[in-house]
Formats: structure tokens, sequence, C-alpha cells
């Protein structure tokens, strides 16, 4: 059995730093150091985190009041202002590992609110990423559509101009049919400077259509709650894969739900650490004679600056 092995694939540069930013922590604080929210969305890697002295919290009024001096984290899916007033509140120390990719798409909305634009998000309700968007201005400001439906009923609150921004790790695909139809409704709606959807969603997504078509099955390596994850899934249908699966680790594999493979694609979400790659193919190479090829669509070169507490750690 071939398998084709998608490039690019799994960590991205916002992922990789926020996961670092953890691991510096620990090592220059040391334990406990509190993370509000998964860092990412992957299991194995918040375990990971949690074995070298991490502790995972949805709310910072779940750390124990004589640990306020304890480092917390944010997740690298922003947070709403909220939040890091209410840390500052309490006099914490805090360590913001949002996504930059997701820093822009905030200074955005802001950028629009201040010019008195009306808001529409393209994103996912509920996605941690939307309510840290949407929580950087006063409620009402922005209005979230996740579908083409959506964006054929949407309707201005007033009579302000319109600009839109979205999620970082949709569909490239699904969310160009929206801007579409929020264009042809809305001449005159403002779009970003550069795409929101960040490099890292759209090249995986790239990869993923380029492989699709060639395979018998493609595999997925994430958790079931990663967005951009999930649409790798979904692109890989739409490419023309008979069959694509998303899993967290090679005991997830569906082995009775595979068609006969000869050709096997596999890739991996922003958030899924190489390690979990090998595992997969090491569970096919149980079962097959397995030759692997790499099919990369694109060079991966983005790298993001740690905050200034922590550069002095990661140069030592």
């Amino acid at each position: 059995m071939t398998v084709m092995l998608c490039a690019p694939r799994g960590f991205c540069a916002g992922v990789d730093r926020a996961v670092q930013i953890v691991e510096l922590s620990l090592e220059r604080f040391g334990a406990p150091v509190y993370v509000r929210h998964e860092i990412v969305h992957n299991k194995f890697v918040v375990e990971s985190l949690k074995a070298k002295g991490a502790i995972f919290v949805e709310e910072l009024d779940e750390i124990p009041a004589d640990h306020v001096d304890r480092p917390v984290v944010f997740s690298a899916h922003g947070v709403p202002k909220s939040v890091p007033a209410d840390a500052q509140a309490r006099n914490m120390f805090y360590l913001d590992a949002t996504c930059p990719l997701v820093s822009k798409v905030h200074k955005e909305a802001e950028i629009h609110h201040r010019r008195d634009r009306e808001i529409v998000l393209i994103g996912h309700a509920g996605h941690p990423e939307v309510i840290g968007t949407m929580g950087q201005l006063p409620e009402g400001s922005v209005q979230l559509v996740e579908t083409v439906e959506d964006a054929r009923r949407f309707q201005p609150a007033g009579d302000r101009a319109l600009a839109w921004i979205t999620q970082t790790t949709l569909s490239v695909d699904d969310t160009a049919e929206i801007v579409a139809v929020l264009t042809s409704r809305f001449p005159d709606i403002v779009a970003p400077h550069k795409d929101d959807i960040c490099y890292a969603t759209t090249n995986r997504q790239e990869a993923v259509k380029a492989v699709a078509p060639q395979v018998d099955a493609l595999i997925v390596v994430g958790a079931p709650n990663s967005s951009n994850s999930q649409r790798l899934r979904e692109v890989a249908e739409r490419a023309g894969c008979p069959k694509s699966v998303l899993v967290q680790r090679a005991t997830d594999i569906p082995w009775d739900e595979l068609p006969p493979l000869a050709r096997l694609g596999i890739t991996a979400g922003a958030s899924a650490p190489e390690v979990l790659v090998e595992e997969i193919i090491e569970a096919f190479a149980a079962r097959y004679d397995v030759h692997v090829e790499s099919v990369r669509t694109a060079e991966e070169t983005i790298s993001f600056n740690l905050p200034r507490a922590l550069r002095e750690a990661a140069a030592e």
C-alpha cells in the first residue's frame, strides 16, 4: 500500500508558539502553570502538558486564591477582552498565547468599529476563536454568519457601512461562497486587506485537495473539536476522496469502515503533533507493506516571537 503523506501538515507556527509558551513557563517559573481553556485543540498535547505540571481551567475563578501568583496562559484561540481585564483585577501574571494571526483579526475588528462600520463575522458559533473575536467589542457590534443561507438572510442592524472578517480556520471554499453572497447583496462591504483564513489552514487544505482524488481513503489526524481538522476531512470528501475520517490516535482508526486500500492519504490538523502521524503510519505498517510518498504543495517558513517574559528562557 502507498501512503501519500500531505505536506504541509500538523503544527503551524501559532500552535508551536502556544505550546512553547506553556513549556517555557513551566521551565522558568516551575509548576503549576495554569492554562485557560485547552492551549490548542488536541488531547495528546494537553495531556503531555498536564504531565509536565500544567493545570487547565475553563475560567480564571477556578484558580485557587492561594495560586493567583502563578502564571496563567491564555490559549492560542484568543480570549475576549474581559479575560485579561479579569486577570489584572485579580493581580494575576498572565501570558497571552493567542496566535498572532488571530490577533490580526481582533485588530481589524477594532478598526472597523472605530470607523463606525457594522461587522459581519464569518465563523462557527461557540468556537473559542469566535467567542474571543466577538468579545473584543461591545455586545451587538458583531453579527455572526455561519452559512451561505445565513448570508442570504442577513439584515444589517442599521444604515452604517458594512465590513466582513472571518475565523482563521474555515474552509476556504465555503467561506468564498459566503463572501460571494454578501458582496452580491452589499457591493460596498469592506473586505480584509489580507485573507483572515490563515496560511496554515489554506496550505493544509490545498495539500489535501492534491492528494484526495488519488487515494482510496484519507486519514485526518486531529481532534473532533478542532475546526481546521474537521475542515480537512470535509475538503477531502469534496475533492473526490471516497472515504475521509478524522482520528485522534491509532486506536481510533475505524478499520471496518475503510475500503480496500491500495493508496491511502494522511494529513494532520494544525494542532496535531507529528508523533501522532508517525503512530498512524506504524499502525498501517503493521497490516500492510507500506511505501510512503510525500506530496508537498507549499513551503512554510513562518515563525512568531515569544512573549518578552519568555524570550530569555528560550535563549537559554
